[in-house]
């Protein structure tokens, strides 16, 4: 899909993804799993919870049809939406970054007729859903920024600056 918002959804996630990991990346391991009040007590839980839910999202797409880009091996794991992952920060870096080559991959396989279809899900709760396509991509999207905020809110506390959010003054958008 050459022109299309989420094709600028993509583009906008990886470059913003890229900025606030390279800040994330000089955290030490206190700060990056210093603890907090929010629901996700800490950046480590935040970027946990950001890459499951990216990831079982894609899993979800697979059912609308075969995505050459989702049959990939990793995708025979599981997570569930309440695991802490990585290791370190080293593995999210490396596991973020390929999971963001495969989303904006992904959006560049979508055809203009899977937007309207509906795809039928298990959200995780267990409740049976069923929504059009393009309203799941843009939630996914929104999702990741929201909990981008959230972050760096956590890296405010910390003193530490950020502003990778400012997507206007980035020439590749």
């Amino acid at each position: 899909m050459q022109d299309c918002n989420f094709n600028l959804l993509a583009k906008y996630n990886i470059i913003t993804n890229e900025l606030m990991n390279n800040i994330i990346k000089k955290l030490s391991e206190e700060q990056w799993n210093k603890e907090y009040n929010g629901h996700f007590k800490s950046i480590h839980e935040l970027c946990s919870h950001i890459y499951i839910v990216d990831f079982n999202w894609l899993k979800r797409f697979k059912k609308l049809h075969n995505f050459k880009i989702l049959d990939n091996e990793i995708f025979e794991r599981d997570y569930k939406f309440t695991e802490v992952i990585f290791k370190n920060m080293d593995e999210y870096i490396i596991m973020r970054s390929e999971l963001d080559s495969i989303i904006i991959k992904f959006i560049n396989e979508l055809r203009e007729e899977d937007l309207n279809k509906s795809l039928r899900f298990t959200n995780s709760k267990g409740i049976e859903m069923e929504r059009k396509m393009n309203s799941l991509i843009t939630h996914v999207f929104n999702h990741e920024t929201h909990h981008r905020g959230m972050i760096s809110v956590y890296l405010e506390m910390q003193g530490i600056e950020n502003s990778y959010s400012d997507s206007m003054y980035n020439k590749e958008l």
